[in-house]
């Protein structure tokens, strides 16, 4: 199951797995269903299947977990890629960060990842161990806000830097049942967002990228769950997947 699977690097991972010989549920907003189906379209319906789900509801994590269960499908990895963002300074000429702007942040980026995390290892603990004593990996999405954050990105930075805490805690606690979790800090990337902004934005930003000296492509974000997918031995960590960027003030 990958969550907001319908755009970015969701969708670039949910891809990926079905490319891969998967079975993937994209999990994501109703708004979204369009641009699940073209992914239905092009992988066929016994690869992919739409869920409308917000990450902070109860009912529709389980709904997604239910609709895969009920199409026989076993869920052995849940990637969480569903999130926003918002700009705005702990104070500034309009007066202290609003209240409601931070607790949403928090509610849709932490508590909905730690909402799928918790319901999507529910379901893998019910799965046949394998060979290594495993049942499933939980991959979460942080950012490398959550060690950079920039001016203005308290909400968000906030957000990401408790998924990456909460990384090893889940680990642990999940370990007796066969399940790993692992986070992704991804850097800049060439997700719908950045694709708004003009060509010469985009080539400033990538420029400051060290090795490769571009904008990640968010198929290369799916490339690594594929690996944290397949390797074993990747559990309890964030991973920074940047080019070596790290993100001035």
């Amino acid at each position: 199951m990958v969550t907001g699977g319908a755009s970015g690097l969701g969708r670039a991972t949910a891809a990926h797995i079905a490319r891969s010989g998967g079975r993937v549920m994209v999990a994501d907003l109703p708004g979204q269903s369009g641009l699940a189906d073209e992914m239905i379209s092009e992988f066929g319906a016994d690869k992919v299947k739409f869920a409308a789900c917000d990450v902070t509801s109860e009912e529709d994590v389980s709904g997604a977990l239910a609709a895969m269960k009920a199409a026989d499908w076993s869920i052995n990895a849940s990637v969480s890629c569903a999130g926003i963002a918002v700009a705005a300074k702990t104070l500034s000429k309009k007066g202290p960060h609003d209240l409601k702007m931070f607790s949403t942040v928090i509610k849709v980026n932490t508590i909905g990842t730690f909402n799928v995390a918790r319901l999507a290892a529910e379901a893998m603990a019910a799965n046949e161990a394998d060979a290594n004593g495993q049942r499933g990996v939980i991959i979460n999405t942080a950012s490398i806000a959550a060690m950079d954050g920039q001016i203005g990105q308290v909400a968000y930075a906030s957000s990401k830097g408790a998924i990456t805490a909460m990384t090893l805690p889940i680990a642990r606690d999940l370990a007796p049942n066969g399940i790993r979790c692992m986070t992704v800090a991804p850097g800049l990337f060439l997700t719908p967002l950045l694709e708004k902004l003009p060509e010469k934005v985009q080539h400033h930003l990538g420029s400051q990228i060290p090795c490769p000296n571009r904008l990640g492509d968010p198929a290369e974000f799916g490339q690594l769950v594929g690996s944290i997918i397949t390797n074993p031995m990747l559990n309890g960590e964030t991973i920074r997947l940047d080019g070596a960027y790290r993100m001035p003030p």
